[in-house]
């Protein structure tokens, strides 16, 4: 795809070294990795964990830990409005090598809080208040980290580099998920209650100091030393004027947010529960059919951020929204069928996904201008997601409850993609685009 230049009063920052743009595609992805790892560890971890440290029955337990999961999202927006303007005064990496040590340290927390039966019910408590520290982190953690790659990857490749952001998402939440499970199928059911599912948790340590380490290490972004030198002297706007100024780039990021993270936390997160309690399928075997799934996603993932280079953001999220709206009741019907229309139909859904998947990081970006686009990023990102993301698994089961119908997941994900395509009406084309401009004062103009 061609986009005409547009020229903009900044210098030209000298074009990254292939060492220094794989170091920063490392830096950022390892954060995103450490977060989706912890998803991984905990969706496919939620039986032990909340019989661990959580009163009640076992079904009253996994419904807590499941709202346990979504209180973290709660707190994201008040992440986002921290560590955004602060990225944008600042610079990304200080705020990533921030974020990442917080995000990594309360992980690695969870895996050493007492039992119920030891500390009654500070457990809860303090499960509680370490997914808020966590959600809190990763506030700032992901708007960053697109932000980083974003402006580190060179205008015309941005979708194919960006992809890899998405690549260490699932590779997070794949490791996550096959540590929770190859220790309970190494262990037994009575070691992985006592002791074994904290083990998992700990890992997250290592990760998190060689993130901050590599962050650390690396230069900010071209990009924004470029803007930085421009704007000398001028502060990041404030708020309220940050929502007058942009809100329409805020309210078409939401919008997408909505489609993209109902779908993502659906198959991700709340997948494994689903095929065990509601499908049939054994515990083992709803542990297995997503971690395959999502291999086969990260081997399209580079592919279709490649694609999205060259015909343009838009259409790759148009082929993702109308397909999911299309097929995903057909495919929660195979997937009710047993094992194999289980793993056929997770993976059919899976590849619908990566359009949308593999481009947010070349997408939302793009959509501001450098002097906000960490901060405009990270609120609209954040709030969507914590309305809309983390509360997905838990109203997939709520509405099921209440209506007695299996496919009200696949229901809710339709009126998802519904809201994701009225966005993508009003979203301008970025592909190609240099990240010094303003794609909505120019559609305006």
């Amino acid at each position: 795809m061609t986009t005409s230049a547009t020229i903009h009063p900044f210098p030209s920052p000298r074009q990254t070294d292939a060492a220094t743009l794989r170091r920063a595609i490392a830096a950022s992805a390892l954060g995103n990795a450490t977060e989706w790892f912890d998803y991984g560890i905990y969706a496919y971890g939620i039986t032990y964990i909340s019989a661990a440290l959580l009163p009640g029955s076992t079904q009253q337990a996994i419904l807590f830990a499941l709202a346990t999961f979504a209180i973290s999202f709660l707190v994201r927006p008040l992440g986002g409005l921290f560590w955004g303007p602060l990225g944008d005064r600042l610079g990304r990496k200080s705020v990533l090598a921030l974020t990442i040590l917080l995000m990594s340290g309360a992980i690695l927390c969870v895996g050493l809080i007492p039992d119920h039966a030891r500390i009654g019910f500070w457990a809860p408590v303090l499960l509680i208040a370490l997914r808020m520290v966590q959600g809190f982190s990763t506030g700032g953690e992901y708007g960053g980290a697109a932000t980083f790659m974003a402006e580190y990857a060179p205008d015309e490749r941005r979708g194919f580099y960006g992809s890899f952001l998405e690549f260490g998402t699932l590779a997070g939440f794949s490791l996550g998920a096959a540590l929770m499970l190859g220790f309970s199928l190494l262990l037994g059911d009575a070691a992985m209650h006592a002791w074994g599912w904290r083990v998992p948790f700990l890992v997250a340590a290592p990760m998190g100091l060689v993130g901050m380490y590599l962050r650390s290490k690396m230069e900010d972004t071209p990009v924004f030393r470029a803007a930085a030198l421009h704007d000398a002297g001028q502060p990041s706007p404030r708020l309220p004027l940050l929502v007058r100024r942009h809100w329409r780039p805020m309210l078409v990021v939401a919008g997408l947010v909505v489609a993209l993270n109902v779908v993502n936390y659906t198959l991700l997160s709340y997948m494994p529960t689903y095929l065990h309690r509601r499908i049939g399928l054994s515990a083992d075997e709803a542990l297995i059919v997503p971690i395959i799934g999502m291999l086969a996603m990260m081997a399209f993932l580079p592919f279709a951020g490649a694609w999205s280079d060259r015909v343009g953001r838009r259409a790759m999220w148009r082929i993702s929204l109308i397909g999911l709206l299309v097929a995903v009741v057909p495919l929660y019907l195979l997937m009710a069928t047993g094992l194999a229309g289980a793993l056929l139909g997770f993976a059919v859904l899976g590849l619908l996904y990566v359009p949308q998947l593999a481009t947010i990081t070349a997408t939302f970006p793009a959509l501001f201008p450098t002097r906000v686009r960490f901060a405009g990023f990270a609120i609209a990102y954040n709030v969507s997601t914590s309305i809309f993301g983390g509360t997905a698994p838990a109203i997939g089961s709520g509405l099921i409850s209440l209506t007695g119908n299996e496919l009200m997941p696949a229901f809710y994900m339709m009126l998802a993609c519904i809201v994701g395509l009225i966005a993508l009406h009003f979203m301008p084309e970025t592909a190609g685009r240099s990240l010094h401009g303003d794609p909505f004062a120019e559609k305006r103009a």
